[in-house]
């Protein structure tokens, strides 16, 4: 290769490296100034605005700035323009309710429970008192005019046996009727002896009495008055020497072949009692033995301060063991109950003309529902309407999503109001 060949290729080298430079510095312009993707902003969210600042403690009390409240020792809470319910409905579709922040939720320990299908238990416990027995009543009293010879060794609270002697009564009006009574007896007219028989059981003899005076042929102006029932002396009025006139009670006396037991049991509990069932009692007395009894009557009286109904149970006391004033522990079997749905009792609010339970929704949502509410027993009390299985609701807490429903009327809008200072437990 001669010396102009050898420029000729050196130079051609040259030209190609520029002209390949130069192309990759307009490609690299070309594409600084046109990406290949098209980037995207993303739009930036607004925050909310706030429109004051509160205690959850005093809601009504609003505060322009933030910092701590003057009420309790913790930072006030902002209260936010929210978005219309309509357009902030759950996922379910409720339209109504309440948003809470979810750290005042866990710093108030708001609690919450499933509505749960289940069967109350079907024994009802409660406590009872042993009274006497007010049908087993037997007043002792003085059937002519006369004066007390003799008291026996009696007084109220002792127990005595039927037929046990309590009174010798004087009745000077007996000796001429039964002296006639003797001298109609040798006769022999029957007709006429009946007669006179008669005429002495209307003046109080007894028919024992009679018959011991025409057995002995004697006149008895003195009478023994005996208990008609064995029982308790409750009322012993007779004195010695005292004069009495027809009708005078002279004792009171209380029987104990049975005795009842009385309790209050809450109204809601008394349609599972019914006359004549079964019910078992244990006394304090006497550990470890159960006595057998029924219900006697269901008083149809309730009391207005307590909400509670009496029972009346009627125990057998034929030995005298169970003593009137003495307490016991009495279970009734109430039968089986249909499986319904259950929640617990601290969930309701009972308002007075409704009753409310406050369901729990996502996104810190809550609901105010009005319920139809059953049987109580245990703590768990049975819904007939209102709620469904599954559901959410508060069991603690409701203080302070009552006092949010006060700020935002919720409870009005749900009953169809228009009173912005409804709360959760108010009635319309």
């Amino acid at each position: 290769m001669n010396k102009n060949t050898f420029k000729m290729v050196v130079l051609s080298s040259a030209l190609a490296a520029m002209s390949g430079g130069i192309g990759y510095w307009v490609a690299m312009s070309q594409s600084a100034e046109k990406p290949l993707v098209k980037s995207v902003e993303k739009p930036v969210k607004a925050e909310p605005k706030v429109l004051y600042w509160y205690d959850p403690m005093v809601p009504n009390q609003h505060f322009d700035k933030p910092g701590k409240s003057p009420f309790m020792d913790m930072e006030l809470v902002p209260q936010y323009a929210e978005k219309n319910s309509a357009d902030e409905g759950d996922d379910v579709g409720h339209s109504v309710g309440i948003k809470i922040d979810p750290r005042i939720v866990q710093n108030l320990a708001i609690r919450t429970a499933l509505v749960m299908r289940g069967t109350l238990a079907s024994p009802l416990d409660f406590a009872a008192s042993v009274q006497l027995n007010n049908r087993q009543i037997a007043i002792v009293q003085a059937r002519s005019s006369g004066f007390v010879e003799r008291v026996y060794a009696r007084a109220p609270g002792d127990v005595i046996a039927r037929g046990a002697p309590l009174v010798d009564l004087l009745v000077p009006e007996w000796t001429g009727a039964q002296s006639e009574f003797l001298a109609v007896l040798k006769t022999g007219d029957q007709g006429l002896i009946q007669s006179v028989r008669e005429r002495l059981r209307s003046l109080g003899m007894s028919p024992d009495l009679i018959a011991q005076v025409e057995k002995s042929g004697q006149a008895h102006a003195v009478v023994t008055i005996t208990a008609p029932i064995g029982g308790l002396i409750q009322t012993m009025e007779a004195r010695t020497g005292m004069a009495v006139a027809p009708g005078a009670t002279l004792a009171q006396i209380n029987g104990l072949d049975t005795v009842w037991l009385e309790a209050a049991i809450p109204e809601v509990q008394a349609g599972r009692v019914a006359v004549g069932r079964r019910v078992s009692a244990a006394l304090a007395a006497y550990p470890g033995e159960s006595f057998q009894g029924r219900v006697a009557a269901l008083l149809p009286e309730a009391d207005v301060q307590s909400r509670t109904v009496r029972v009346r149970i009627e125990l057998s006391n034929h030995e005298g063991r169970i003593k009137p004033g003495m307490f016991a522990q009495v279970r009734l079997d109430a039968g089986k109950s249909v499986p319904t749905l259950l929640i617990q009792s601290e969930a309701v609010i009972r308002t007075g003309k409704r009753d409310v339970v406050l369901v729990a929704l996502n996104g810190g949502r809550f609901q105010p529902v009005e319920v139809k509410l059953g049987q109580e027993s245990n703590g768990q009390v049975a819904v007939l309407a209102g709620l469904e299985e599954g559901q959410s609701i508060v069991v603690s807490g409701q203080f302070l999503i009552d006092s949010e429903a006060s700020l935002k009327g919720i409870v009005a809008r749900m009953n169809g109001e228009d009173h912005s200072n409804h709360t959760v437990g108010d009635e319309p």
